[in-house]
This record gives C-alpha cells, structure tokens and sequence, in this order.
C-alpha cells in the first residue's frame, strides 16, 4: 500500500506547495459560501411563503365578501394582493437579483480561489481535520468510502 492508502482520496489531498495560511483562507471562503447557501435557501422560503400568502388572499377576499364586509374585502383586494413586496419587486424579482449577483459572484471568487490557489481541489480543511480527529482502524473511523481502514 502506498503512503495515501489510509488517507484522504486525491481530490481531497493538499497539492505540494500550498500552506497552511492558504488552506485555512479557503477553509474559511467556503464556509462562508456555505452560510451563503443557507441563506439564499430562507430567500427562496420567503419567495415561496410569499407567493402562497398572496394566493391565500383571494380566499379570504371571497370570505370577507361571503360575510358582507365588502369594503374590507376590496381594500385587501386592492392594496395588499398583488402588491410589491419590496419597492418595484415581487419575490421573484429579488431572487433573481441575488441570483445574478451577489451570489453569482460569491461562487465565482470561490471557485477562481480554488482553481488558481489549489488545483481546483474543494474541502482541503475539512478532509486534514478528517484526518486529524479520526481514529484509524477503528469502524466508522475510514478514511474514505468502501475502505476498512
């Protein structure tokens, strides 16, 4: 067995010459990115949850209408269904622009970082605190998948 056979598999192994400092800074990008992540997740919640209480609205406009309170009734028809949730922007729009900007560019610094710092390679400071924190031998302890060891 070579000297890697109980380590990380090559896409997660440090290429010659790359630091601690840089690991650590890429370590620290990524996770970063990965809060991006989450919350670009909540933004789509809010997009969906939006969407569904606007919708949810023309029940209750029919409702508000059924019961006789007509002028209830039209003024949640009129000011709040359909309205912009953000000056100018429904839900889907500022999606969008977040897409398209902030987190386009986010994933773009990231993986530029990777490619011209690392080889491209994802998760270095998380496969070496792998091997840091796992007991070899030990089951459940492996190195990577479909290894005994």
């Amino acid at each position: 067995m070579g000297r890697h056979a109980d380590g990380p598999d090559q896409a997660h192994r440090r290429p010659v010459g790359v630091t601690d400092e840089t690991v650590a800074a890429l370590g620290k990008l990524s996770e970063a990115l990965e809060t991006v992540e989450r919350a670009r997740g909540h933004l789509y919640d809010l997009h969906q949850l939006i969407g569904h209480a606007d919708l949810m609205l023309d029940e209750a406009v029919a409702r508000f209408r059924a019961a006789g309170h007509h002028d209830m009734a039209e003024e949640i028809a009129t000011e709040l269904l359909g309205r912009n949730v953000i000056a100018g922007r429904w839900t889907f729009q500022i999606v969008e622009d977040f897409d398209d900007g902030y987190y386009a560019l986010f994933r773009e610094l990231d993986r530029r970082a990777r490619d011209e710092l690392a080889g491209g390679l994802r998760h270095l400071y998380e496969a070496e605190m792998k091997e840091r924190r796992r007991t070899r031998g030990r089951p459940g302890h492996e190195a990577r998948p479909g290894r005994d060891g």
